[in-house]
């Protein structure tokens, strides 16, 4: 079995992985010196380092390529007119669904409550990084109407160096939007480009999925080694609580798949366990828009044109995960430091996280940058962030998972809708 599915070569990756760094760990085993174990976990995840650099390699002129193909496959500007405005309705709905359920659960267990305040001195002792350098530009201060004119990428050559997503997606929009009013002919040679580009693109991801059986191996040895089990326990009530909100959270999407897709839960879910597999070892959305998109068209059977525009377009902007847990986080944190938040913080931290989480670089970590920002925001201690970084990686897999989950309902009910 586990030489046959691709998702039971990942489960046993994982396990092992998180096996043979509890050997390794101080607060394990401990089989070989420390400084010894974190050689070894630096080398086991080199498969890891190997697997996101193809990655990264690829995924701006895949998305370009993508969405592109997706608007002008439709060859009808009225189609996509009909399409665009259910869809910014959707992911923005759906967002504010995922903020309130992240509240809720937050609100309710009081994980903050359940720190040991020995674990948050030694924690804070330790930081040798100053927090400041997580932060993101991700929230500026300039006003909405300048920042909604900002969207609209001034040099689109700067943004591919910066790997700016979203800029590059406005920018993929609005030029599948224009081909669609240029002569067929005319439009032709740069459709047969970003064909040629996407094939090339998606080769070179096949390659680095052959790789991630190892690269989740590496990764999970080498944060259980540098982590522990110390800090995982101590954090428990924490870890269960952004667990148990996206599991919430999945739960909504099956419903909506369900009564708006037209797809039983149970089938929905057998069909994209393996991108789900792919994105918690990867934690990066973009990573997977390849496998999804297959699985999209050829597992779910849904509408090609659909999945080729939604699916980019949702692995930046459709972040529910990501808000969820940033809103769990930010109240956690409140709690630990004793800090009442007032209802127009919470309004605040709502609409904030909303508006983050939609403009978020699909790639590893960035929720943690993003919150570092957020906390500021809020008057919440930026230095918070160094309680929960260690588990963070484990909470982004998590997330991540949710969010791919996500994108494939969106593409669902919209092909659904759609007809």
């Amino acid at each position: 079995m586990v030489r046959s599915h691709f998702w039971a070569r990942v489960i046993a990756a994982m396990l092992l992985g998180l096996l043979v760094g509890f050997l390794l760990s101080p607060s394990g085993l401990a089989l070989v010196d420390h400084e010894l174990a974190l050689s070894i976990g630096e080398w086991l995840k080199l498969p890891s380092n190997i697997f996101i650099r193809l990655i990264q390699m690829v995924i701006i002129p895949l998305i370009f390529c993508s969405i592109i193909l997706g608007i002008s496959a439709s060859a009808d500007p009225e189609e996509i007119k009909r399409i665009g405005l259910p869809v910014a309705v959707y992911f923005i709905t759906t967002t504010a669904v995922a903020v309130s359920i992240g509240y809720l659960v937050a609100t309710l267990i009081k994980p903050g409550e359940y720190i040991d305040a020995n674990l948050v001195e030694t924690l804070l002792a330790e930081v040798e990084v100053p927090v400041a350098s997580l932060g993101s530009n991700l929230l500026t201060d300039l006003s909405l109407p300048n920042q909604l004119a900002n969207l609209i990428p001034a040099n689109p050559l700067k943004s591919g160096l910066e790997a700016s997503m979203l800029d590059i997606v406005v920018y993929s929009l609005i030029i599948g939007v224009v081909l669609l009013y240029v002569s067929r002919r005319k439009a032709q040679p740069l459709i047969a480009l970003c064909e040629a580009g996407q094939v090339v693109s998606m080769k070179i991801v096949s390659w680095a999925i052959e790789l991630a059986p190892f690269a989740v191996f590496g990764l999970l040895c080498e944060i259980t080694i540098k982590v522990g089990a110390k800090a995982i326990l101590g954090l428990g009530v924490y870890i269960a609580t952004v667990l148990l909100g996206l599991l919430l959270l999945l739960i909504f999407y099956l419903i909506l798949v369900s009564l708006l897709g037209g797809i039983k839960a149970t089938e929905f879910l057998n069909k994209i366990k393996s991108v789900q597999l792919l994105a918690f070892s990867t934690s990066s959305s973009a990573a997977v828009i390849p496998l999804s998109m297959q699985i999209a068209i050829d597992k779910l059977k849904l509408k090609e044109n659909l999945s080729r525009f939604i699916i980019p377009v949702a692995a930046t902007i459709n972040m529910d995960g990501t808000a969820l847990y940033q809103v769990v986080a930010v109240i956690f944190l409140s709690q630990v430091f004793g800090i009442e938040l007032s209802i127009g913080s919470l309004i605040l931290l709502m609409l904030t996280t909303i508006g983050a989480s939609i403009g978020a670089p699909s790639s590893p970590g960035v929720g943690i940058a993003i919150l570092a920002t957020i906390l500021q925001q809020i008057g919440i201690p930026a230095a918070g962030v160094v309680l929960i970084i260690g588990v963070d990686r484990i909470l982004d897999m998590s997330r991540t998972a949710v969010n791919v989950s996500g994108d494939l309902t969106a593409c669902a009910v919209m092909s659904k809708l759609s007809k």
